[in-house]
């Protein structure tokens, strides 16, 4: 069944998207991805201390939604923490250093939830060198709930237009043990500049745009097959689907009504953004990487808690050639000298958003 094209467009500006007819519209009514949104209910089920903290770790933020994590689980209440080689972004992270700030998200994660069982995490990076794995982790009795723990499974990246609503001064404060946050007028407005200038550099450099489009999952049926990468999908785009306005063909082409409706999005998105906040670091080896990764983590559910929303705005930081402005206008208004900008996120008051697809659990174990 397919909606008119005229009968689509005509419905976006208001935000909602009516079926053509009553078969369509109960065919739209379906499109929620339930397998690939099963870890998130299956999180906390496993009777094996590992795979209970595991189960929620893989709920994690991370770059362009790659899940980079591979679990070897060994004697005891161990295991190791592997980088799955075949996730990376090489195009728009050519060095890794995302990947990598995802791998500190995971391991923060698994840390927070080992909690909600009394047990704390003894975390090891790099036990046999830098081309091993990860960490190695231990999980010992003993300890006290993580209070962030409440707020795991409401955590989420809010990409969507935020409220004009400032952030409160004293959630500021509060928010200025994770990063820099910035409020003033013309900082706020250099880093809209910056963001969206950068968004359209990436959007117009072809080999950055074709990786996130391979990377994008379009309808209920993609989502499920790889809940991985970029998803597109519920009622509204499956509508555009329908319509053959969204079309992947379309997100490659400059020219297409698709296309030119992204930039739109993106556009009014970036510029509905009361407030930033960075994450640096004094160095950027790979611990310093993962690092800004768990705090970046337990930024996000410190905003769950205070009922902010957080959205990574990452590409300003990309380190290719074609970002190289952008990257240097970054750390010259974030960062002191020698630092490295690790992370760059909107704050704000934004809308309740779905949870993000996720690979099962027992696909991410080596020896399950």
């Amino acid at each position: 069944m397919h909606l008119s094209r005229r009968r689509t467009l005509a419905l976006i500006g208001g935000g909602i998207v009516v079926a053509a007819s009553a078969s369509a519209g109960t065919f739209l009514a379906t499109r929620t991805p339930e397998k690939a949104l099963s870890p998130w209910e299956a999180a906390g089920s496993y009777e094996d201390p590992r795979l209970f903290a595991l189960s929620y770790a893989l709920l994690a933020p991370n770059p362009h939604n790659r899940q980079p994590w591979l679990v070897e689980l060994t004697e005891g209440t161990s295991f190791l923490l592997h980088r799955d080689k075949t996730r990376a972004l090489p195009h728009t992270d050519p060095f890794l250093r995302q990947i990598f700030v995802g791998l500190g998200c995971f391991i923060e994660l698994m840390a927070v939830a080992a909690t909600l069982q009394h047990r704390s995490a003894e975390i090891e990076l790099f036990p046999d060198g830098p081309d091993g794995p990860i960490a190695f982790v231990q999980l010992r009795d003993g300890g006290s709930i993580d209070p962030l723990s409440d707020h795991i499974m409401n955590r989420r990246s809010c990409k969507e237009p935020f409220e004009a609503t400032p952030v409160p001064k004293d959630i500021a404060q509060k928010l200025a043990s994770y990063g820099q946050v910035i409020q003033d007028d013309d900082s706020v407005a250099a880093l809209k500049k910056l963001t969206w200038d950068a968004w359209l550099t990436e959007a117009n450099t072809y080999r950055a745009l074709k990786e996130s489009v391979d990377l994008m999952r379009f309808g209920k049926s993609e989502i499920n097959a790889n809940p991985d990468g970029i998803d597109l999908g519920g009622p509204f785009l499956e509508s555009l689907m329908l319509a053959g306005v969204l079309t992947r063909e379309g997100q490659l082409d400059p020219g297409s009504s698709g296309f030119q409706e992204g930039v739109k999005i993106y556009q009014e998105m970036l510029a509905a953004t009361p407030a930033y906040i960075a994450i640096t670091t004094q160095g950027n080896g790979r611990a310093d990487q993962i690092e800004a990764g768990r705090r970046w983590l337990r930024l996000n559910l410190e905003t769950t808690a205070l009922g902010l929303a957080l959205h990574p705005v990452s590409q300003a930081l990309q380190e290719y050639e074609e970002m190289n402005a952008h990257y240097a206008e970054a750390h010259r208004i974030l960062a002191n000298p020698g630092e490295t900008v690790q992370m760059l996120g909107r704050l704000g008051y934004g809308p309740t958003i779905p949870r993000t697809p996720r690979w099962p659990l027992e696909t991410r174990i080596l020896n399950g």
